[in-house]
């Protein structure tokens, strides 16, 4: 009985510790600071507002193409060299993770070069950070998928597939992927919330995401800067909260 309590008041404290900052940031993004009172004006600059609209837009747009271009180039490969070539495992695992060693001022200085060409192909879009936020999820989302694959027998699902006909493509996306979903889906949800919340490199680079307009509106405008760090963060809860739901849902399956 008294550990039953004692865990209750550890989840008490635990939660107030964590949720009193984000009703502090709803209370003051709500809060009419010339006449008092309540209004959701902070709120509705998230729309209203062209300049963090526009990096609102931007920010999301990347999120999305990171993922898509981490998965399509990680999730393959790594399926290749754990089928294929497992002596490369381990190089493959110290470029994935290299980029945690590295800090994000020596990555922009040492992609400045071939940045050149890449504005030179797709133009001065801040989507091409696209290529450089790759690189920095990769070693959150190597772990994901690591441990997903190393959860199940990857040589005879794969060697199953083969014999019943399968091509490499369709055992990838029809056989292999299924059975490391949640893997997949961590790996996904963590880049999110990884490029949502990059700041140093765009800040670097010059382009106009979500963080930097974060940072211009807090010297002019709190509350609405105050409402869109909230309103980043609850998105992030919401696909941790996504993230657990469906993985349980795929382990009573």
């Amino acid at each position: 009985m008294s550990t039953r309590v004692a865990k209750g008041a550890l989840w008490v404290v635990f939660g107030l510790f964590f949720l009193f900052p984000l009703y502090a940031m709803a209370d003051f993004s709500t809060r009419n600071l010339l006449s008092g009172g309540r209004t959701m004006a902070a709120w509705a600059n998230l729309v209203t507002d062209e300049a963090l609209y526009q990096s609102i837009i931007t920010s999301l747009l990347l999120a999305v193409l990171t993922v898509v271009v981490m998965l399509i180039l990680l999730v393959p490969t790594m399926i290749w060299v754990r089928l294929r070539t497992p002596w490369a495992k381990g190089a493959v695992e110290f470029l994935c993770l290299l980029p945690l060693t590295i800090p994000a001022l020596v990555v922009v200085v040492g992609l400045k070069n071939v940045y050149l060409w890449v504005t030179y192909f797709f133009g001065e879009s801040a989507l091409t950070l696209t290529f450089v936020y790759v690189v920095v999820v990769l070693p959150f989302s190597y772990r994901s998928i690591d441990a997903a694959l190393s959860a199940i027998d990857l040589g005879t699902l794969s060697e199953a597939a083969r014999s019943l006909g399968a091509g490499w493509a369709t055992t990838i996306a029809r056989v292999v992927v299924p059975n490391i979903w949640s893997g997949v889906l961590s790996a996904a949800f963590i880049s999110v919330a990884v490029v949502l919340g990059e700041y140093t490199i765009a800040s670097l680079s010059g382009y106009q995401t979500l963080p930097i307009q974060i940072v211009a509106l807090g010297k002019t405008d709190g509350p609405t800067s105050v409402a869109a760090s909230l309103a980043t963060l609850l998105f992030g809860f919401v696909l941790l909260l996504v993230l657990s739901l469906v993985t349980r849902r795929r382990r009573h399956a």
